[in-house]
C-alpha cells in the first residue's frame, strides 16, 4: 500500500509513443498556444487601450480573456514540456499546483460567464437602469467575486484531494493533473471525503446554469417584443457571442464529465479533456471578435497603430 506522502511524483498519460508523433504533438500544441495568446493579448490590449470599450460588458470580456490565458497556460506548457522532452514525469507539488490552478481559474470563468448574463440580461430588460445597476464599484465587486469564489472552490478540492492516501500508484490517467484521475488512484471509500467538495461545486454549478438559463429566457423575450428589426438585430448581436462561448463551455463540461463509463477510454478520455480544457480558451477571442463591430475597430487601430510605429 502507497499513501500520498511517500509520492513524490505523477506519471502524466502521453499523447503518443513514438518519438515522431511527440514531436508532431509538441508542434500542434504550440501552435494552439501561441494561437491563444496572440489572440487573448489582443482583446486585452485592445480593451484597455480603447475608451471606447470602458464599458462593464468589456470590464467583463477582459476578466474572462485573463481567465482563458490562465486556464491554458495551467495544462498546455508541461504538456508541450514533456512531449518535447520525452517525460511523462510531474512532481507532487507541481500537480497539486495544476489541479489548484485549473480549478481556480476554470471555476472563476463560469461565474463571470454567469456574471455576463446578468449585464446582457440589464443592458436589454432594463436599460434605463444600467448604469446604476452595473456601475464601476458594482462590476469590480462582481468581478472579485467570481475570482474569489473560484479561489475559494480551488482550494477546498485542492485540499481534499491531496489530503487522500493513495493506494493504486502514481500513474495520472490524463495529460494534465485532474481531479478525478487522482481520486481514481485514492485508497478504496477515501474518495467519500471529497463528496462534501463535490456537492458544495455541484450547487455552484447548477445555480449558475439556471440563472443563465432564466437570464437567457427573459432577454429573447424582450427581444421577440421589439418592434424595430435593426433593434433585435442588435440586441442579438451583443448576446450571440456570449451565448456561443456558454454553450462551448458547458457542453464540452458535459461531455467531459457526465459521459458514461461504459464508453469511457484513455485515448476518448485525453481526447474529450483536450477539447474542454484548450479549445474553448483558445476559441473564444475568434468568437468575441467575429460579430462584434466595436471590438474589431478597435483590434484594427492596434495594429494600425503597431505597424505605423514599427
Amino acid at each position: 500500500m502507497r499513501n500520498s506522502s511517500s509520492v513524490r511524483e505523477f506519471l502524466l498519460l502521453a499523447f503518443a509513443d513514438t518519438r515522431e508523433l511527440q514531436l508532431l504533438h509538441f508542434a500542434l500544441f504550440l501552435g494552439i498556444y501561441l494561437a491563444a495568446l496572440l489572440g487573448n493579448t489582443l482583446i486585452l490590449t485592445a480593451v484597455a487601450c480603447d475608451h471606447c470599450l470602458h464599458t462593464p460588458m468589456y470590464f467583463f470580456l477582459f476578466n474572462l480573456t485573463l481567465l482563458d490565458l490562465g486556464c491554458i497556460s495551467t495544462t498546455l506548457p508541461k504538456a508541450m514540456a514533456n512531449a518535447l522532452w520525452d517525460n511523462r514525469a510531474i512532481s507532487y507539488q507541481g500537480c497539486a499546483a495544476q489541479v489548484l490552478f485549473f480549478i481556480f481559474f476554470f471555476g472563476s470563468e463560469f461565474s463571470l460567464l454567469t456574471i455576463m448574463a446578468y449585464d446582457r440580461y440589464v443592458a436589454i430588460c432594463k436599460p434605463l437602469h444600467y448604469g446604476s445597476l452595473l456601475g464601476s464599484r458594482a462590476c469590480a465587486q462582481m468581478a472579485a467575486a467570481a475570482w474569489g469564489s473560484g479561489f475559494l472552490n480551488a482550494v477546498l478540492h485542492m485540499a481534499n484531494t491531496f489530503s487522500l492516501p493513495l493506494c493504486q500508484g502514481n500513474a495520472v490517467d490524463q495529460f494534465f493533473c485532474e481531479i478525478p484521475q487522482i481520486l481514481k488512484l485514492s485508497c478504496p471509500d477515501a474518495y467519500l471525503r471529497e463528496v462534501g467538495a463535490l456537492v458544495f461545486s455541484v450547487s455552484l454549478v447548477l445555480g449558475c446554469f439556471v440563472f443563465i438559463v432564466v437570464s437567457y429566457g427573459q432577454i429573447f423575450k424582450t427581444v421577440l417584443r421589439m418592434p424595430s428589426q435593426q433593434g433585435r438585430h442588435k440586441a442579438f448581436s451583443t448576446c450571440l457571442p456570449h451565448l456561443a462561448v456558454v454553450s462551448l463551455f458547458l457542453s464540452t463540461v458535459m461531455v467531459a464529465y457526465l459521459m458514461p463509463p461504459s464508453v469511457s477510454s484513455s485515448s476518448l478520455d485525453l481526447v474529450v479533456s483536450f477539447l474542454y480544457s484548450v479549445v474553448p480558451p483558445a476559441v473564444n477571442p475568434l468568437i468575441y471578435s467575429l460579430r462584434n463591430h466595436k471590438l474589431q475597430h478597435a483590434l484594427w487601430k492596434l495594429m494600425t497603430r503597431f505597424i505605423s510605429d514599427a
